[in-house]
């Protein structure tokens, strides 16, 4: 029942003799009380038997707000000497006004409740990392403005494929502090931690981090099979940290012209919601033991059934409104195998403009070599092969070389208004 369940178990931190006497009052005034909670606030009292045995009233459902919908008024009779010893008139007032304020309290929380119909559906047991995530900017912390925050996903395996970004695309150093301050342009790597805490694999990313300063940690346990997990982890703690109008998150084997980025970004500011990549309707891989295999195709109709649209999931950009959607609901959005069908399925019933921009999925040269000689020049660039840049720490030079953009691509953009 919803009172053992729930009110009974916490009343032994509360008031139980202000409210056991409160009780006595209530009976004498013929109203209904619960039997497991009078056994709960009696369980030694001589007069609990006889209560139950001269009280025929029956328990009246509650509706929304707990007031009784209907009562069998029957006769009580209750000898009050035996219960309830004299107590002064102040002790009384102070009962009735303890009483004034809980139900003060009770009606602020139906208020609540009425304006957040999705809590009852939620799980009783939330995990702290979920409630911590879930968690919007700590009271004293101001987010920092920005234009775009990007997070470059990453392993712990993956230095090799960090220090080619670093030393192709990605600005490095104190040129990294002034495209964020000057640009509003945020590029992080973003990592989780190992399952052991502070093992070797966490401490090696920290003292690359204090050497370069180019990290985003996550609170995540990093694993392939987490994906969808730190995807949405990457999004809630950077909507919580910046106040940016775009967030992107980008695979560590894909090469990026920021200033074309942040360009085309530019045509969508004016969006409220706006979710941009290269979109795609693949099929759902019912079969067991092949890339990409949907447990959970059933979801998705008859088999042999194509995905919604959503973008591939080597680099896409969301707006602000969408990052703090995720941010707000990340506990409950459902993850399916594949992280880029995760990120459209929870924006699939919002209104939520999808763009479909192929120059976020250009190939390695000579495609998009060829495009950057003819003035299009490529935002993103990779293999679909490899999902990525095939061999991606060899050849991620060559491909800076022939598709990068002019330097003043990036650092001619307006400086960043606050």
């Amino acid at each position: 029942m919803w009172w053992t369940q729930q009110i009974v178990p916490q009343m032994d931190t509360l008031f139980d003799q202000h409210l056991q006497l409160r009780l006595w009052h209530l009976l004498h005034q013929q109203v209904s009380i619960p039997n497991p909670l009078l056994q709960y606030l009696f369980p030694n009292h001589s007069c609990y038997t006889h209560l139950i045995h001269t009280t025929n009233r029956v328990w009246a459902p509650l509706d929304f707000e707990g007031k009784v919908l209907r009562r069998r008024e029957q006769e009580i009779k209750i000898v009050s000497d035996d219960c309830i010893t004299n107590k002064d008139n102040d002790l009384l007032g102070a009962i009735h006004r303890s009483d004034e304020a809980i139900r003060s309290l009770g009606n602020s929380i139906s208020r609540l409740r009425m304006e957040l119909p999705g809590v009852q559906d939620l799980p009783e047991k939330v995990s702290d990392s979920n409630l911590q995530i879930n968690k919007t900017v700590s009271e004293g912390t101001r987010r920092k403005k920005a234009f775009v925050v990007i997070g470059i996903n990453t392993a712990f395996s993956s230095r090799r494929r960090r220090d080619s970004i670093r030393e192709t695309w990605m600005p490095r150093g104190e040129k990294l502090i002034q495209l964020e301050k000057e640009k509003g342009i945020v590029v992080r790597f973003m990592i989780g931690h190992s399952v052991t805490s502070k093992s070797i694999l966490d401490r090696a990313i920290d003292s690359e981090d204090s050497q370069h300063r180019d990290f985003l940690r996550l609170k995540h346990v990093e694993g392939y099979h987490e994906l969808t997990a730190k995807t949405s982890t990457f999004f809630s703690t950077a909507y919580d940290n910046w106040d940016a109008n775009f967030y992107v998150k980008v695979d560590d084997d894909v090469h990026v012209n920021l200033g074309m980025l942040a360009s085309t970004l530019d045509r969508h500011q004016s969006k409220p919601r706006v979710y941009i990549g290269c979109m795609k309707s693949g099929p759902v891989l019912s079969q067991k033991n092949v890339k990409y295999h949907e447990p959970e195709y059933w979801k998705f109709g008859e088999e042999g059934n194509k995905y919604f649209w959503h973008a591939t999931g080597q680099i896409y950009a969301i707006s602000n409104e969408l990052a703090a959607y995720i941010s707000a609901n990340q506990p409950i959005l459902h993850k399916y195998a594949n992280e880029d069908v995760s990120l459209g399925a929870w924006f699939i019933g919002l209104d939520v403009e999808h763009i479909d921009d192929r120059n976020m999925c250009c190939g390695t040269p000579p495609e998009c070599e060829w495009k950057a000689e003819t003035g299009n020049v490529c935002i993103a660039s990779f293999d679909w092969s490899c999902s990525g840049i095939c061999k991606s720490v060899e050849r991620i030079k060559e491909v800076h070389k022939k598709c990068g953009e002019n330097r003043a691509a990036l650092w001619n953009r307006p400086t960043l208004k606050n």
